[in-house]
């Protein structure tokens, strides 16, 4: 009897240790090594508009457009092997004024990996960011929101930033589906300093690529002003 309770004892400790792994590697807020920033602390009306992947053939140039006709900056989380495959993609948007930032370069969850496997996501798609014309600070977001040991001490190491959001109203099915529901998602829930995250590169996104101009004007009317991840940053030295 004592060495079966012992065995549960073991079990429900290790079922306890994963579970606080996956918590601690999918946190917005925390991370054991370097900077994390899911929000910016400012007192005045800026929001940062993130998109992850991409850039793609075929949309990357839908939204330039879009965002240009709303005067509105943007910081783009792009993925090294579609920056190398759609070069012309990612000059435009530097060209047009947007932040890149690297989402490393296979979009592969970087959890429990070599440094190794780490630098080298991460140094292939900085070189790909730099191609693109690029010059300044390159911001880091990890792959799915996971980071544990490794990737957050590489960057760490780099001085680098980790940047997460605060608002992803495609996380929840009711909302992913219906434009008007999302878009009515961020601009109830959004506060100065958020940092917006959507995905709008590629065919599945249509109701997020929808969804876009109505959080743009929404949040507009409000008062607040877009700006790239990297000045949003500079905000907090500001006030």
């Amino acid at each position: 009897m004592q060495k079966r309770t012992a065995a549960v004892t073991t079990v429900s400790l290790f079922l306890l240790l994963l579970l606080g792994l996956y918590q601690l590697a999918s946190s917005r807020q925390y991370q054991l090594f370097g900077e994390l920033i899911a929000r910016v602390e400012t007192e005045q009306p800026l929001i940062a508009l993130t998109f992850d992947d991409g850039p793609s053939q075929r949309y990357t140039a839908e939204v330039v457009e879009l965002l240009a006709r709303y005067q509105v900056p943007a910081t783009f989380f792009a993925t090294g092997q579609e920056l190398a495959r759609h070069s012309e993609q990612g000059r435009l948007l530097v060209q047009a004024g947007h932040q890149l930032g690297n989402h490393s370069y296979t979009h592969k969850r970087m959890l429990l990996v070599s440094p190794a496997i780490v630098a080298s996501e991460v140094e292939r798609t900085d070189q790909q960011i730099r191609q693109a014309g690029f010059t300044d600070e390159i911001l880091f977001r990890p792959p799915y929101g996971k980071k544990l040991f490794t990737l957050p001490w590489y960057l760490s190491q780099q001085q680098r930033k980790t940047i997460m959001w605060d608002l992803e109203p495609e996380s929840e099915p009711k909302l992913a589906a219906d434009p008007q529901a999302m878009a009515a998602a961020v601009i109830a829930n959004a506060r100065p300093g958020s940092i917006i995250l959507l995905h709008v590169m590629y065919q599945s996104r249509q109701s997020s690529r929808e969804a876009l101009p109505l959080i743009i004007e929404g949040l507009q009317a409000k008062g607040y002003r877009f700006v790239t991840v990297s000045e949003l940053l500079q905000s907090r030295n500001l006030q």
